[in-house]
């Protein structure tokens, strides 16, 4: 298990627009994945995005098979890894709601995300990966890809009077380890 060092707002290394993944099926790739699963993991994220430790490549992680304590209301989402994705927004709707983020520790924002979206990329295999997604599962994907054009979720806060630090916004998720 090697849990990586994950970049805190500031990092000029996380305003970076990433580079496609060229090769796929290689060693250094499934060892990349292993250690983005077992840093997300380690610190109950709910996702993760290779230019967050660093690597400036489009790959995202997200999903897990268990609830995650850090939004412990929050449905399941399908554990994917995720190269090169693409969003594309199904429809014009959009909802709010509250998103932390390994990046900026220790607190939480309300973040207007697209209600449905179709995502596609490749998995590390090179095979294609083509779903629909809504709510939660959305807006996991819509996160964890805005780390791949440089954008922190603060970036896209409207209304800062719903942006502050979890232990003040939500006391229950302090036992959460939120940063």
């Amino acid at each position: 298990m090697t849990v990586q060092n994950i970049l805190k707002m500031g990092d000029p290394r996380l305003l970076r627009v990433a580079q496609p993944v060229t090769e796929f099926d290689t060693d250094a790739l499934h060892l990349l994945v292993r250690d983005m699963l077992d840093t997300m993991e380690a610190v109950n994220g709910a996702g993760l995005a290779a230019p967050q430790i660093g690597v400036d490549l489009q790959l995202v992680i997200f999903g897990s098979d268990r609830k995650n304590p850090r939004y412990p209301d929050r449905p399941l989402v399908p554990r994917t890894v995720l190269l090169n994705p693409q969003i594309t927004p199904l429809g014009d709707e959009e909802e709010e709601d509250w998103e932390g983020c390994l990046s900026v520790p220790g607190l939480r924002g309300k973040v207007p995300r697209w209600s449905r979206i179709r995502y596609q990329g490749l998995d590390p295999y090179g095979d294609p990966i083509d779903r629909t997604a809504e709510g939660f599962h959305a807006r996991v994907v819509q996160h964890e890809c805005d780390h791949l054009i440089g954008k922190l979720y603060p970036m896209r806060v409207r209304d800062f009077s719903q942006f502050g630090y979890t232990e003040v916004l939500f006391p229950e998720l302090a036992d959460a380890e939120d940063d």
